[in-house]
């Protein structure tokens, strides 16, 4: 598709702030006006509108895509992806650990463990500690305590989340990048540890490294997303 507009600018409508090309408010790809919550986040999209060139390339629209889908999908149905993301929480991957006294499971617990005990400190929450892979449940008042929170959560915030906690296969990490300060990067080095583990084992693959890199800026992006609702 060739360039249609020469300006993109966030404007403030009502409920929020929207992008306006040429003057004209863009929408969703369901069809809705894209009115997001921040003026730092709209800003952000027509930060992507403005980079285009003459011909428009969909992958420059992270940013956008994410919006849409906090609007068209989450903001409908909002339960659906708390229930999604409280699934995380009962198979959490922090919580499962390898054998004591294996090299895995002292780099687990040197990366995972203070992540893990700040989120039940900061959530009032206790998470059981599993050595192998056999699922054991989580204390339903844990489960409780972090639907309670999600229920706190706006669709935007809600959208960001779920792309870093199905990233992580961990709630605990998708929450902690939700934190003002969280430190993405280190976040994602402790998401995949035992990707990272594997490849310093058995050698790393070029393929699998291209992926791992998509995913990190995945993660990233969405950490990013999340910071830009809350007009950090």
């Amino acid at each position: 598709m060739k360039r249609f507009y020469k300006e993109a600018q966030a404007a403030p409508v009502d409920g929020g702030w929207q992008v306006q090309l040429d003057g004209r408010g863009v929408k969703t790809a369901g069809g809705l006006p894209q009115i997001v919550p921040s003026q730092a986040l709209a800003a952000a999209l027509a930060a992507e509108w403005a980079a285009q060139e003459e011909t428009i390339v969909p992958a420059g629209f992270v940013l956008r895509d994410m919006a849409d889908y906090a609007i068209d999908v989450v903001a409908p149905d909002p339960a659906a992806l708390r229930g999604g993301l409280l699934r995380y929480a009962e198979t959490d991957t922090l919580c499962y650990r390898a054998d004591p006294g294996e090299a895995l499971h002292r780099r687990q617990l040197e990366r995972w463990e203070p992540l893990l005990a700040a989120a039940e400190t900061r959530d009032g929450v206790r998470f059981t500690r599993i050595s192998g892979i056999i699922h054991q449940s989580q204390p339903p008042e844990t489960l409780e305590r972090l639907g309670d929170r999600l229920e706190r959560l706006d669709p935007f915030t809600l959208a960001a989340l779920n792309t870093l906690t199905s990233l992580a296969c961990s709630l605990v990490i998708g929450l902690a990048a939700l934190e003002p300060g969280g430190d993405a990067g280190a976040l994602w080095i402790a998401a995949e540890l035992e990707e990272e583990w594997q490849a310093e084992q058995w050698g790393r693959d070029a393929e699998a490294e291209e992926r791992r890199a998509r995913r990190a800026k995945a993660f990233a992006d969405a950490a990013q997303f999340a910071a830009l609702v809350r007009n950090d």
